[in-house]
């Protein structure tokens, strides 16, 4: 069984869905499960392998797992086996607390391009808890030792397949906007940001639209990237974008807090 949840964890995890795990750690009493069984749940709150007792413990446990999921916090529950009435209504005759844990995927950074920009982009970003991956035909390995993959072998940028919530941040020097660009939009990734000119941008846009891309659809790119710092140099150009997507990852406005603590 044990080897039964370790696989299905590796499946979740290559797969970058959120799941949670179960342990039971501690019994009172008589109970169907025993201490430190383990059950796997993923984020749809079904058991996929494991037991930790029969079926209202385990839809306690599902539920618990479920609220995991939404606060990202672990818990510790207390599951009554001798009430009928108000525990999980199993005469079993004892009781059990359950560690539940989430596991929940890293938020997913796709870097399309090389440059300073790029790789301070990547360094902040592992910093901030994301997975990196870099994606563009001169990007160098040994320019993203923090990245988790780095794809090289495409020009067209058709390995840049965003899933719905991740980060997308195009500076190709222009080479590869269009494409990326493209690419980024038939995906439901959260923020898709173009590093260019304003000018340069517009003319990218311009051609999407021309070739049909609709207005809804354009209205998704970041153009140009970032949070106006009056950045100069690379690295604060990397910071103004990062903090633009902290900004909207966490439901910020990017006000200064000196003003919203002053603020009647």
């Amino acid at each position: 069984m044990i080897l039964e949840i370790l696989e299905r964890q590796l499946a979740l995890h290559r797969s970058r869905q959120s799941y949670a795990l179960a342990t039971v750690v501690e019994i009172l009493g008589s109970s169907s499960a025993k201490p430190a069984a383990k059950a796997l749940i993923d984020q749809n709150g079904r058991i996929l392998a494991g037991w930790v007792g029969g079926g209202c413990a385990q839809a306690m446990v599902a539920q618990a797992a479920l609220d995991c999921f939404a606060s990202g916090e672990p818990c510790v529950i207390d599951i009554d086996l001798t009430d009928e009435i108000f525990g999980a209504g199993m005469p079993c005759g004892g009781s059990m607390r359950v560690y539940v844990e989430p596991v929940l995927p890293k938020p997913m950074l796709w870097l399309a391009g090389h440059g300073r920009i790029i790789e301070s982009l990547c360094e902040f970003a592992d910093r901030l808890g994301f997975a990196v991956s870099v994606i563009d035909p001169q990007a160098q390995l040994a320019s993203f030792p923090l990245a988790c993959s780095v794809i090289r072998n495409d020009s067209q940028y058709q390995q840049l397949q965003p899933q719905a919530g991740d980060f997308v941040v195009i500076a190709t020097h222009h080479k590869g906007d269009y494409a990326a660009l493209t690419q980024a939009l038939q995906s439901e990734a959260f923020y898709i940001a173009l590093v260019s000119s304003r000018k340069r941008s517009q003319l990218v846009l311009n051609r999407l639209a021309g070739e049909g891309m609709t207005d809804a659809s354009l209205a998704r790119v970041r153009a140009p990237a970032g949070l106006n710092l009056a950045a100069k140099l690379p690295e604060e150009i990397a910071l103004s974008i990062i903090s633009e997507m902290v900004m909207l990852r966490r439901g910020g406005n990017g006000e200064p807090m000196s003003e919203l603590i002053t603020r009647p």
